[in-house]
């Protein structure tokens, strides 16, 4: 059998919830031929031309990396190194069949939900967004559909209560770096079978867009304080605060739960609580309490400090 540290892989992926897998599968001696990240692109509102962090680890590695515009086979795949496995975490764009069938232990993949629930792109937010329980990361085998081919190994994480998405991202990508190294060379060495998903019991999430993080101030207030922990990092939780003068966006950056409601106003009235100096936001059951805040795009800011500045707040509904 072929010394597990002499396979070579070559590492897919673009984001920062991949470096730990990379660093991992570095650490452990396993032989990474080159990566494959997304090219540079604009960041902030410079507009910056920015490296994608597994390059930038990459490098730090000497490692050598290649920025494929396109996954077409016949535009890259001959400029790589040749390879006996691809290890995939979370590079942005569907991998083309004919790519992960070129090495001969195919492609394997780090998706971090308990598969076959919340296949697609954004299992992380969806988990905090449906108030689950638990989530994890699944170890896969990639075929031709998304986030369906079987799986290799499992870790469950327990979802504490409040978590945001950043804390869990962090969590994730830990464990499921953990869980690669641990896996892989029973791979290689065929002590490790794989197991087909459930497709009905396969449930989905969706590519985030801005419009997603608009408060809808009709649900209620656990819905909204789980929706503000989940899209923290994108798109943020915002809502519409018209004033005679300017509409301003605010952003709702932390924020929790009460029961209590004001004697009246519809769902967005701003209100105070007796005793309290944090503004609440009437919901459709309870009320969101805003503990921090961002206003036309300036710094985030404690909400009782915005409230100093902007009393006029109270009483207002926003949209």
């Amino acid at each position: 059998m072929q010394n597990i540290k002499q396979i070579k892989i070559i590492f897919i992926g673009t984001p920062q919830f991949a470096v730990p897998a990379l660093e991992a599968l570095l650490q452990a001696g396993l032989n990474v031929v080159g990566v494959v990240t997304r090219p540079d692109e604009p960041v902030g509102r410079e507009q910056i031309i920015t490296p994608p962090p597994v390059k930038v680890a990459a490098k730090k590695y000497a490692i050598p990396v290649f920025q494929p515009e396109t996954l077409a086979i016949e535009s890259w795949a001959a400029e790589l190194p040749s390879a006996d496995c691809f290890v995939v975490a979370a590079y942005g764009k569907l991998i083309p069949a004919s790519v992960v069938e070129l090495p001969r232990f195919g492609a394997i993949n780090i998706h971090p939900s308990l598969l076959p629930h919340l296949r697609g792109p954004s299992p992380i937010q969806y988990a905090i967004l449906r108030g689950e329980a638990e989530t994890g990361v699944s170890i896969m085998q990639i075929d031709k559909l998304l986030d369906h081919g079987p799986i290799f190994a499992q870790t469950i994480i327990s979802l504490r209560e409040k978590i945001g998405y950043k804390a869990l991202h962090d969590v994730l990508a830990t464990e499921g770096a953990r869980l690669l190294v641990e896996t892989l060379p029973k791979i290689f060495s065929g002590a490790l079978s794989s197991i087909p998903q459930n497709d009905d019991q396969a449930t989905y999430s969706k590519i985030l867009k801005k419009d997603d993080g608009r408060v809808n101030w009709t649900r209620p207030a656990e819905e909204i304080e789980r929706m503000v922990r989940a899209f923290e990092q994108w798109p943020g939780s915002w809502t519409l605060w018209p004033t005679e003068k300017q509409i301003y966006r605010i952003r709702i950056e932390e924020a929790s739960i009460s029961e209590n409601e004001p004697p009246h106003g519809s769902p967005g009235h701003v209100w105070q609580e007796q005793g309290v100096s944090y503004p609440f936001v009437k919901t459709g059951r309870g009320s969101l309490v805003i503990k921090k805040l961002t206003a036309g795009g300036k710094k985030a800011v404690d909400a009782r400090e915005f409230l100093r500045g902007y009393p006029q707040f109270i009483g207002t509904t926003l949209i």
